[in-house]
């Protein structure tokens, strides 16, 4: 039987995951203001099993398990299958296994052990680690893969194939190879060849950044959905503002001045609370970042956010940091 991406999920666009930035204070944000699924940080399966700390926040749940993905890396079936039995427990929508990831410290045997694209080298094993989860859970399994190691080994067909073969309900295809990381522009229109392989849902990644880019991605990739990744930082609003578009939609207003001054005090004491305050104040430096970046903060007044002595003193900076230049100079 094939699946409908709508009895997976809507609205069709994704969160992607992302090291360090798919959190559960941005998850929850995300999937406030719409998105149809949000997918959590790469979480190492044995590091889960194991209980290590780093591993337990990323795989937190919250009030959004409903909405949520849990991504596991690894390369032994049995870590993998104990990890997604424990996530299933917690309440995870889905779990989706990361062969995608080009970083050398996931790819390299020394590392997390030969997993992310590395599994694209030899798809005897990866189809190993799908049925150890497939078999471990009840909840849909999705994977997440990119087009090939490099130019000359473009399996992403044939291994999806086997993938829904094994069980797995949706492929989402980042389009670009592992050696190309995120270099050049991604090929969308390469993903077709995979969508043309399989029944169940392609969700096509990379380089999509805006409406105009996900209607382009969807129309060359004849994807079922597209998933948005560093271009929702500091936008949370923005995969809601594409599912609207797409689907023929009203979106809510994007949020500037006093209510985006107040969305993002939100976000930054929901980061405190949630990694308290030691590490909340050096994780919340980013995303601030981010906020202002789009909100055009002057240097001298993001300066000051940044190096801010106090939780406090970042939170009375916020609504003269989250007003355009141009009110700004108006007042």
């Amino acid at each position: 039987m094939v699946m409908r991406s709508d009895k997976l999920f809507r609205p069709p666009v994704v969160l992607a995951p992302m090291a360090g930035i798919t959190d559960l204070p941005f998850r929850n944000l995300v999937a406030g203001f719409g998105a149809g699924l949000v997918v959590s940080e790469m979480i190492a399966s044995q590091a889960l099993v194991e209980a290590r700390p780093s591993a337990r926040d990323k795989a937190e749940l919250g009030l959004g398990g409903e909405n949520t993905a849990v991504q596991l890396a690894g390369c032994d079936p049995r870590w993998m299958a104990e990890a997604a039995r424990m996530l299933e427990a917690q309440g995870a929508r889905m779990i989706d296994i990361n062969m995608g990831c080009p970083a050398k410290k996931v790819v390299s045997a020394s590392g997390v052990g030969a997993s992310g694209s590395a599994l694209m080298r030899d798809p005897d094993h990866a189809l190993r680690l799908i049925d150890a989860v497939v078999g471990a859970v009840t909840v849909p399994v999705t994977l997440k893969t990119r087009l090939g190691w490099d130019e000359g080994s473009l399996n992403a067909p044939e291994i999806a194939r086997r993938a829904e073969a094994a069980g797995v309900a949706m492929i989402t295809i980042h389009g670009r190879t592992r050696c190309q990381f995120y270099k050049g522009s991604a090929d969308w229109a390469a993903i077709a060849a995979v969508k043309t392989a399989v029944g169940i849902p392609v969700i096509a990644n990379g380089d999509i950044v805006d409406i105009g880019s996900a209607r382009t991605a969807l129309a060359r990739s004849r994807a079922d959905g597209v998933m948005i990744g560093r271009a929702a930082r500091g936008q949370p609003w923005l995969l809601a503002g594409i599912a609207a578009a797409l689907l023929g939609g009203v979106s809510a207003r994007v949020p500037t001045g006093r209510l985006l001054a107040d969305l993002v005090a939100q976000h930054y004491e929901a980061m405190l609370g949630f990694y308290g305050r030691s590490q909340g104040l050096r994780i919340a430096r980013k995303n601030l970042g981010w906020y202002m970046d789009h909100a055009g903060t002057d240097a001298a007044l993001r300066q000051r956010v940044l190096t801010a002595a106090s939780p406090a003193d970042v939170l009375r900076l916020l609504p003269e940091a989250m007003v355009g230049p141009a009110v700004r100079k108006a007042a």
